[in-house]
């Protein structure tokens, strides 16, 4: 038997390496009687050498405990969810479910992660909208996505996000097409962040000129953008445009410009990512890209209930195309 790299082994792969129907297997699991010793034996001896764990995936939502599905959010203070929960509950409250939102100081003290709050909330299905870890996603015996571009896969787990790194490329390919020409990024560590930093260098260097990407304490928190376009404009004073990783360190980013005494968009052209509300309030009239959240949140849930009808489907990853949303933020050089 072969079994895909990177899935989390289920049921079926408990039956066919013990030589015996699914339902064999699920009778051994409940500790039904009527299994005789040699196969109770093989499908034990399978369980173990595959590091099975009896899943909850298998049942449908359709006949699921509490009709919850779980959100685990990476921070509050970024915005970028609000659309893709809008997408995730446009899809499943026809269908009567409802959504429970947690962040890692959910329970902190009482749960080792966000997932084992949820978990213990019984909820029928989990959607990892941060930077998983392996402590996480142990945890998660019920169908699992991961929305958004995340560094570390989690088995058995649907991915789908926007194309970050086509949205790198657009963000910058916008502000090249002003006439730009020095034109810097601020930018996190990890997911989402790494691949529109890799859309932008790549822009970049199709046209000949010159990256320069500041990072903040790694984060991408407003504070994180302030220290980062800080840091790009100081050091390179010819700038005349910054692509921030999201909205809220373009925000960090259009207060480092107020310090230096540089004028949105007249000195300087700022571009954010995600449409956030921030992007659209009259402080910023942010030109941004548009990761349609609320797509990856309603293609999340599809994915979520498609897992549950069959654990045993292919793993996928679904990639929603980004837009440019221009508001005056961005001007010709």
């Amino acid at each position: 038997m072969t079994q895909e790299i990177g899935r989390r082994p289920n049921i079926y792969d408990v039956a066919s390496a013990a030589g015996v129907s699914k339902s064999l297997v699920s009778l051994v699991l409940r500790g039904a009687p009527g299994v005789s010793p040699a196969r109770r034996a093989a499908v034990e001896e399978a369980i173990e050498r595959l590091n099975y764990r009896p899943s909850r995936a298998a049942a449908t939502l359709a006949g699921n405990r509490s009709r919850t599905i779980g959100v685990v959010l990476d921070d509050y203070r970024n915005l970028w969810f609000v659309d893709l929960l809008a997408g995730l509950h446009n899809q499943l409250a026809p269908l009567g479910y409802r959504v429970a939102v947690a962040d890692p100081s959910f329970n902190a003290r009482l749960d080792r992660t966000p997932v084992d709050g949820l978990m213990s909330l019984r909820v029928d299905g989990i959607v990892i909208a941060t930077e998983p870890t392996e402590e996480m996603f142990a945890a998660v015996d019920v169908p699992a996505v991961v929305a958004g571009n995340r560094d570390m896969a989690v088995p058995g787990a649907d991915v789908v996000a926007n194309d970050d790194m086509m949205g790198g490329r657009l963000a910058t390919e916008h502000l090249i097409g002003l006439g730009h020409r020095d034109i810097g990024h601020v930018t996190g560590g990890g997911g989402a962040a790494r691949l529109r930093a890799l859309g932008y260098d790549a822009a970049m260097q199709a046209r000949g000129l010159r990256p320069h990407i500041a990072r903040g304490q790694g984060l991408t928190t407003e504070s994180d953008g302030y220290e980062a376009a800080l840091k790009l404009l100081d050091e390179n004073p010819s700038l005349t445009a910054i692509f921030a990783a999201n909205d809220t360190m373009a925000l960090g980013a259009a207060g480092a410009a107020r310090d230096r005494g540089r004028r949105i968009p007249e000195d300087l052209s700022l571009i954010g990512y995600d449409n956030s509300p921030l992007a659209s309030a009259n402080l910023l009239r942010l030109t941004t890209i548009d990761g349609r959240n609320a797509e990856v949140g309603a293609g999340a849930a599809r994915a979520l209930l498609d897992r549950s009808q069959d654990p045993a489907t292919q793993v996928r990853t679904v990639l929603v195309e980004p837009e440019l949303v221009i508001r005056t933020s961005t001007a010709a050089r």
